[in-house]
């Protein structure tokens, strides 16, 4: 795969020779950890790659679910990419302040809305800024743009269907967060979670397939990464991790290396995590 598809990953270099286009849509789509003290909207009002809009994780979300960021109703995602001028015929790159981390989440939400002209800026704003690129604090003028959806099911996979793959293990289920997250020998962040995986689950970190610099590794190293898991590349994939943020990640790059079969589980060990009736395992598998 090249090193720049408008459909999965594009470089610094591709998004400032396209820049001026007049059908590209930049998103902010930065997101932080609590623990990082980190404010993104602030941090976009400040400094964004010109034209960029913002695009809020935490309120393009489903607020009536109690899990965090969870997937937004078909009609609400319609409603603010309209608003913020993004729609049909546009494409799209989303960028985040930690070189690529939610920008893969808002990747996968699109494609998940059937909207496949859609990547994520490799190596974020670090990588823009490190290489003394234009940024601006105006905010972009918006204008309305319509936008068509159709919402393909079969990318996200819900607490119902995630128990039936563990139990059948009909599918490699891939968790992205650390390894002693996954092993449960840490407590998670969020209170009331039991500590531990799905049972049968692979663990695959999502650094693990980023080079330091924040940019994702070559499609050699992603495949690397999920064979030294034990990850069968010839299954269906359901990735997960803490809140349906970084598993997005793990997409992402079985996308790169031409994986097709991949969903994500929306509610991950927040929700997982979160009932005693589900079986949770401890220790490498």
């Amino acid at each position: 795969m090249p090193q720049s598809d408008p459909k999965t990953l594009v470089s610094t270099d591709w998004l400032a020779g396209h820049l001026k286009d007049p059908d590209l849509r930049v998103l902010d789509a930065s997101w932080y950890f609590e623990s990082e003290g980190r404010d993104a909207r602030a941090e976009y009002e400040a400094a964004h790659i010109p034209g960029a809009r913002f695009f809020d994780i935490d309120e393009i979300a489903d607020l009536r679910s109690e899990l965090p960021h969870a997937v937004p109703p078909v009609e609400k995602f319609i409603s603010r990419m309209r608003a913020m001028g993004v729609g049909d015929g546009h494409q799209v790159v989303v960028y985040d302040g930690i070189g690529l981390r939610s920008a893969a989440r808002v990747w996968w939400m699109f494609r998940l809305m059937g909207k496949t002209d859609i990547a994520v800026l490799d190596g974020g704003l670090p990588k823009w800024q490190a290489e003394g690129r234009e940024t601006e604090d105006m905010p972009p003028i918006l204008r309305d743009r319509h936008i068509t959806v159709q919402r393909q099911a079969h990318l996200i996979k819900d607490v119902t269907q995630v128990a039936a793959a563990a139990k059948l293990g009909d599918h490699d289920i891939v968790d992205a967060r650390s390894p002693a997250r996954f092993r449960g020998e840490e407590p998670e962040p969020r209170a009331g979670l039991r500590a531990g995986h799905i049972p049968g689950s692979k663990n695959v970190h999502y650094s693990d397939l980023l080079n330091p610099d924040g940019t994702m590794k070559p499609p050699e190293a992603l495949r690397a990464a999920f064979d030294a898991a034990g990850v069968d590349l010839n299954r269906p994939v359901i990735s997960t991790c803490g809140s349906g943020v970084t598993a997005c990640i793990i997409d992402l790059a079985l996308e790169r290396i031409g994986h097709r079969r991949h969903a994500v589980y929306d509610g991950s060990w927040s929700e997982w995590g979160m009932y005693d009736d589900l079986a949770v395992a401890t220790g490498e598998s």
